[in-house]
């Protein structure tokens, strides 16, 4: 069967009966999202969570398609053809027999749920309110995230009775002077609405994953009120946070970043050993592009002199600067979105013919050869596979790559949360 389901532009292409529907990605529509999540679960108990909504939102396409004649008991089977067809085509498909439901908070582009469902997860619910993140995680794995985490309509679809909680949740700053800093201290923040969804579900595990200035941050008081929470107030444990470097698992990217664990405390759990440094040594070379990559990725003559000199009125005040170039055998820095963390980790790459003046948009390139990371590279970085489609455009994916996990950390750290409880 023809695959009915494409990312097209910055719009979601559905064909049924032969008739296409174009939907928007916007946030507040929970209906797309439902209506994806509802045909992943057939057969399953969780389906009941999708399924009004789902309803609700397929008949709304057929009324704007004069089609509304229609059973939905008829419908609903070509539904299922064209996304269980979609879902045949995506690059990571669900695994059968699953050992374990996690669900996927502020997901990004599915780095979470890359690691687990490879360990032999169901992923049953996830959210993520970026939308160019959104087409990612959709081209991918074929679910359709929700949108705004801290809305009570988006909790709602949320299952009961999913083994593990996994959230990269962003830290946003809180104040506790003169408080305990528990529960209702951390309203107003992100983490508050992972907490909140703890309470309320009670899954056997979570992990969670931050930046490393989280360990830091307000001279140590906003973990210590996290973990108050987690330990004291939803009643888990939860050993040390550890810092885990992603060069250690096997990517060449010197990326910390705070691991949080832990365990329902009924299941009787009181130890975790988080998982031991792989010996395999790599370098940017080993990720490096293979062929000749387009010229757009090279900076112009005036570029590089403009990050030359400022590099240099910094380095003169004793100040660091972020403009940098990764030799072949080196190790990237962390990978980041925004300002100027596509200067971070420049190359060397002279393999443009003879470097002839060559123009770009940005004006001559540099006879050096020295040009930013491809998309690609930055993926590899983080561990994601080159079947990983990146459907959106540079700009986009930059900054999904520099906002998600490293897929190898995570997914070491969450082999032995499964171990922990029996899994494997």
């Amino acid at each position: 069967m023809e695959n009915n389901l494409v990312i097209k532009d910055e719009n979601l292409v559905e064909e049924f009966f032969g008739k296409k529907f174009k939907l928007r990605f916007v946030e507040e529509d929970t209906g797309k999202a439902a209506l994806t999540h509802f045909v992943s679960s057939v057969g399953s108990e969780d389906r009941s969570y999708f399924e009004d909504r789902a309803i609700m939102y397929y008949k709304s396409l057929l009324e704007e398609q004069d089609v509304s004649h229609m059973a939905w008991s008829d419908s609903f089977e070509a539904i299922q053809y064209s996304l269980f067809d979609h879902k045949e085509n995506i690059p990571f498909p669900e695994k059968e027999n699953p050992k374990f439901k996690f669900i996927d908070l502020f997901a990004g582009i599915g780095g979470f749920r890359l690691a687990l469902q490879e360990l032999g997860g169901k992923c049953v619910f996830t959210s993520e309110w970026d939308d160019q993140a959104k087409k990612t995680y959709f081209a991918n794995f074929g679910d359709i995230p929700f949108g705004d985490i801290t809305k009570e309509e988006t909790k709602s679809f949320i299952p009961d009775g999913f083994d593990v909680l996994c959230a990269g949740f962003p830290c946003q700053a809180f104040s506790i002077a003169g408080r305990r800093g528990g529960f209702e201290d951390t309203r107003g923040t992100l983490f508050f609405d992972v907490a909140e969804i703890i309470k309320r579900k009670r899954p056997k595990a979570f992990f969670l994953e931050n930046v490393k200035g989280l360990r830091n941050h307000d001279k140590g008081r906003t973990l210590a009120t996290i973990l108050n929470v987690l330990r004291q107030d939803l009643g888990y444990f939860v050993p040390d946070p550890e810092i885990i470097n992603a060069r250690d698992f096997g990517v060449p990217q010197n990326r910390e970043r705070i691991f949080i664990v832990g365990f329902r405390k009924d299941l009787g759990i009181d130890q975790f050993d988080y998982p031991e440094p792989i010996e395999e040594i790599v370098a940017f070379e080993d990720v490096k592009e293979e062929n000749p990559v387009s010229v757009k990725y090279y900076l112009s003559t005036q570029y590089l002199k403009t990050l030359e000199d400022h590099r240099n009125r910094h380095l003169s005040k004793g100040n660091g600067f972020g403009f940098e170039i990764i030799p072949d055998d080196g190790v990237a820095n962390a990978v980041v979105c925004g300002g100027m963390g596509r200067e971070r980790n420049l190359v060397y790459d002279d393999r443009l013919e003879d470097f002839t003046p060559i123009t770009h948009i940005k004006g001559e390139v540099n006879r050096r050869g020295i040009r930013k990371m491809t998309p690609r590279e930055w993926a590899r970085l983080q561990g994601y596979p080159d079947e990983f489609l990146i459907p959106v455009a540079d700009a986009s994916a930059y900054k999904q790559f520099g906002n998600s996990v490293a897929v190898p950390a995570i997914r070491a750290t969450a082999e032995q949360i499964l171990k922990k409880l029996g899994c494997f």
